[in-house]
Parts: C-alpha cells; sequence; structure tokens
C-alpha cells in the first residue's frame, strides 16, 4: 500500500502543483527533490517536490504560538490551522494503458499524492534485469533502496556531460558510467585520463588510505592502456599495451587553438603557424624548431612578422622537452593511431594514461591529435559504411571522454577544433564525447545546450547552474534542487537518457559493484597487493 503524502491545493502547469502535507506526516522525512506520484482520474504524474512552506490559516496564530508543553494545542492546530505544504514540479505522465507522455495537463483538486514506489521507479526508469541489457543502474532516489537506470542506447546517441565543483566525486560518476558502458557494451570508450584513475588502482573518494578498481583491472581483456608515460604506469602495478610515441609531423595547427591562454599566443602568431603550415605542410613545426638564429630570415621567406615568429618558436620550444615527441621519428602517429584503431574495431576501450605529464598543455595538445586523427578515420568509416550499406562495415559508436572540458570547449576553442566539431554534429560519424567539468559555465552555450544528458553534482555558482539547464523544460524548478543537493554521492540526473529528471544517492562503487560487473576479486585484495607494491 503506498504512503499518502498528501493531496493537490492549487497551481498550474507552468509554476507546479501545491499539496496540502497530511499532518501525520513526518515533515523533516520530506526533502526537495523528493521522487512522488498523483492519481489523477486518467492519468499518473510522476513529479518530483522542489519548494517546501509552512503554513497558517489564520496569522493571529503565529502571534501567540502554543507552547512545547502544550501537547493538545498543538495537535488539535495540527489537524486543522497550522500546516505545510509542497510544491511539485510534473515531470512525466502515464496514460490508462501505461504509456509514458510529455506532461500536457494536469490532476483536479484533491487528487492524491503518494509516496512513489518501487513498481513506479521500475515502470519509469526501466529494469537492469531487462534481456536488452540496455538498462544501467546509477543510484536510488531519495529514501528509497529501488535503483533508477539510465539507458545506456540513449545515452550513446548524444554527447553527454558529468558536472559538479570540485570535491563532488565526478571521478567516480565518470568511473560508474564508463563501467556501465563497458559491462553492456553499447560503445566503445577512448578515455583522456588525466591523472591516471581510470586505467589501474585508484584512491577511493571518501577514504584516501583504500583503494577501488579501475577499468582496466575490472574488464582486463575489453580494456587497455596507451601511455605517454610507461615507467609511471609500471611503478603502479600495471603495463601499458602501448607506449605513444609522436613525431612532431602529427600536429597541426589546429591542435595549438585551444593552447592559446596556456601559451599566451597571440593571433599574430597562430597566422604566422597558418603561413609556416601553408609552404611545409607536415613538417611545418619540425621546420620551425630547427631555425635557431635563423629566425628573422625564415620570418622573410614565408612572409611573416619576425617577432611572431619568434614569439611562437620560444613557445613551441618546450614541445622538445616531452620525451614522447620523436623530431625524426616520421610516422609514428600514423602507427599509434592505427593501433588505436585497431583497438577500437574489436571493441577493445582504451585508456590514455599521461602518467606525471598531468599539464594542462599536454593534456590538450595531446586530445587534440588524438582526436582528430580518430574523428577523420570514423568520418571515412561511416562514408563507406553509407555508400556499402553493409552491416558489418557499420562502426562502432565511440564515446570520448575528456576532463577539464571548459578548455576544449570555451567559446573560442569551440569553433575552431575538434571537439566542437564532434559536439556540434550529433554522433553523425558515430563519435560523441562525455565531458567532465566543474565549470559548465565556462563551456559555449550552443554546446552545452546540445549535451544530451546531464549528470550533476553540487553546484554553488549560479552561473554554472544556469548553464547546466540551459535548454532544460522547467529549468526554474530544478534550480533550487541543484543547489540544495549534498556534496557526496547525490546528484540530479536530466536529459535524453533517462525518463524524468530525478535526484539520486549513488550506487556504492565497491565489492558488489565489482560483482555485478562480473569480476570476483575483492576489495581488500586489491588493497593487499597495492601495500606489496610499495
Amino acid at each position: 500500500m503506498k504512503k499518502i503524502l498528501g493531496h493537490i491545493l492549487s497551481g498550474s502547469l507552468t509554476e507546479g502543483l501545491v499539496i496540502r502535507i497530511n499532518p501525520d506526516t513526518p515533515l523533516e522525512d520530506i526533502k526537495t527533490g523528493k521522487f512522488v506520484s498523483i492519481t489523477g482520474k486518467s492519468h499518473t504524474f510522476f513529479s518530483l517536490i522542489t519548494d517546501l512552506t509552512l503554513q497558517v490559516t489564520h496569522p493571529d496564530i503565529l502571534l501567540f504560538p502554543p507552547t512545547p508543553e502544550e501537547t493538545l494545542l498543538n495537535a488539535l492546530l495540527k489537524q486543522r490551522d497550522i500546516y505545510a505544504t509542497a510544491t511539485l514540479k510534473p515531470m512525466l505522465m502515464l496514460t490508462a494503458d501505461n504509456k509514458p507522455s510529455p506532461v500536457k495537463t494536469i490532476p483536479a483538486h484533491f487528487a492524491i499524492v503518494h509516496e512513489a514506489d518501487s513498481k513506479d521507479i521500475n515502470l519509469i526508469f526501466g529494469d537492469e534485469a531487462d534481456v536488452s541489457k540496455k538498462y544501467f543502474n546509477i543510484g536510488c532516489p531519495l529514501d528509497m533502496n529501488t535503483p533508477v537506470c539510465i539507458d545506456l542506447e540513449k545515452l550513446t546517441e548524444r554527447s553527454n556531460g558529468i558536472f559538479g565543483k570540485t570535491g563532488t566525486g565526478k571521478t567516480f560518476l565518470t568511473r560508474l558510467v564508463l563501467a556501465g558502458l563497458i559491462k553492456n557494451n553499447k560503445a566503445v570508450n577512448l578515455i583522456f585520463d588525466m591523472h591516471s584513475e581510470y586505467g589501474l588502482q585508484a584512491r577511493k573518494e571518501s577514504d584516501h588510505q583504500s583503494f577501488v578498481k579501475g577499468l582496466k583491472t575490472l574488464f582486463p581483456d575489453r580494456v587497455a592502456i596507451f601511455s605517454l608515460d610507461p615507467d609511471s604506469t609500471r611503478r603502479r602495478g600495471g603495463s601499458p599495451d602501448v607506449d605513444i610515441v609522436l613525431s612532431y609531423q602529427s600536429i597541426q595547427v589546429e591542435d595549438l587553438l585551444s593552447l592559446q591562454d596556456e601559451l599566451n599566443l597571440h593571433a599574430t602568431a597562430v597566422e604566422a603557424a597558418y603561413l609556416i603550415s601553408a609552404q611545409y605542410k607536415q613538417d611545418w613545426l619540425f621546420v620551425l624548431l630547427n631555425q635557431g638564429e635563423n629566425l628573422k630570415e625564415f620570418a622573410q621567406s614565408i612572409g611573416a612578422h619576425p617577432e611572431s615568429v619568434a614569439a611562437l618558436y620560444r613557445k613551441l620550444k618546450r614541445l622538445e622537452r616531452l620525451p614522447f615527441f620523436k623530431p625524426l621519428h616520421k610516422g609514428a602517429h600514423q602507427n599509434v593511431i592505427d593501433q588505436m584503431m585497431e583497438y577500437l574495431d574489436k571493441g577493445i576501450n582504451i585508456v590514455v594514461e599521461f602518467g606525471n605529464f598531468t599539464s594542462t598543455f599536454v593534456y590538450l595538445l595531446i586530445a587534440n591529435i588524438i582526436s582528430r586523427r580518430i574523428h577523420a578515420e570514423y568520418v571515412a568509416k561511416t562514408e563507406k559504411f553509407l555508400g556499402s550499406q553493409k552491416k558489418e562495415d557499420e562502426p562502432k559508436k565511440l564515446l570520448i571522454s575528456i576532463e577539464e572540458a571548459h578548455k576544449f570547449l570555451n567559446p573560442q576553442a569551440a569553433r575552431q577544433t575538434i571537439f566542437g566539431v564532434i559536439a556540434r554534429e550529433m554522433r553523425k560519424y558515430y563519435v560523441s564525447l562525455l565531458v567532465v567539468d566543474q565549470r559548465p559555465s565556462g563551456i559555449d552555450q550552443e554546446i552545452i545546450s546540445q549535451i544530451g544528458t546531464k549528470i550533476v553534482a553540487q553546484l554553488t555558482d549560479e552561473k554554472d547552474i544556469q548553464a547546466v539547464l540551459m535548454g532544460v523544460n522547467g529549468a526554474t524548478a530544478l534550480r533550487s534542487i541543484l543547489s540544495s543537493l549534498d556534496t557526496k554521492k547525490q546528484i540530479m540526473v536530466l536529459g535524453h537518457a533517462i525518463a524524468m529528471p530525478v535526484v539520486v544517492q549513488t550506487r556504492e562503487y565497491d565489492e558488489k559493484f565489482y560483482r555485478d560487473m562480473g569480476d570476483m576479486v575483492t576489495a581488500k585484495q586489491i588493497n593487499q597487493f597495492v601495500e606489496e607494491l610499495f
């Protein structure tokens, strides 16, 4: 039997509905973001509580309030004169034949409001036990133990975002979602792992003395590690599948556009790079870095300003200190990308580890180089499939995961880099993004409005909250819920891959999760292994 919370008093489709909470319902047990159902005559409405208010029938009651000792008076007032109301935002309605539909009407006065139960949750969000294997348990609604699932097939149809301020567990959430995609084989993933937290073991979010499994440890045969710093990978107990070696010929001018702030490059220096590239093609950077004292004559030969060429030379000279760039190793970048494509074609997910090369400069540059080339390969594969229309030629869905997404997708970079192209294409070439960021307001508005599914942890900056709710129906009602989320393990999920916006307590990334993913090695064994290693 469903628990009755109250009944509808008033409201509107746009502003939400107001319910009077039953006097025997403990008010402090009701939280914003709670999932409830409303039973109408022809429809069942599923809603979120967005606000709570205390009310009285007459203002004089507030002038002479009863003392705590006046228990009888308190009880009498609660039955009629003092009460609480909740504001609900209807998010979805079911017709008489249980078909979900957008909310286009409202229930009548005094319609009964219930706490949602497990049957409601499974009906709306799907069941992980479904034979399609498209549903993945992300967590449970507030004060409930029934899993809420996201639709992994819909998740891979568009680019997606995981947002939250620093310390809210974005890495944990990303690892959780990626594990679901790998287990259910709904997409092949290319993960740019800036801080080496996704491949092998990583420190636990809530206890830095304990370790949790990375994706390579959970799925040893379905995840490969490509490492820029193989020694770092080995020190952490792993062995990279491929050591990344790139040549200067792998860098195009477009790869530097998102690095203008990092390198403090003036627009004239970028123009000089284009002039060099026009004359020397893919060897442009190799030629520039070998000019030395001939920069002035070199600038004159290509028609560029000498100071601009000199500035470009000084800024890019730091590339020579990066051991994974080999000046004379022509074709190395081709081999690495070919190897990546071989793994991706086999359905093997790739984690690109940066080891001790954790500067934003290196992360942006490497992610740009690899993603641009992989995207070009996918464009060619898609065009081949469209020409042949053979099922075996259809590319596997590719999801590229990037951290510090506002660096790639700010208004300036989004117009010029490969990540802006991918975000706008809406998986036209079977490639989409999973962007992870603590500053969604720094992402280009056009890009963030096209992100299909958003998994949002706590945000406190009003600009960030406004950014993640851009293009979302009923954003005003959701704003207050977002700002009241707990710091850890509490998120709002909204968008294309979930039936309606909902607040959930995220599932634990623990031994039970390992077993659910098909792995039998315990966390205790992982910790013992790490202790022996160090």
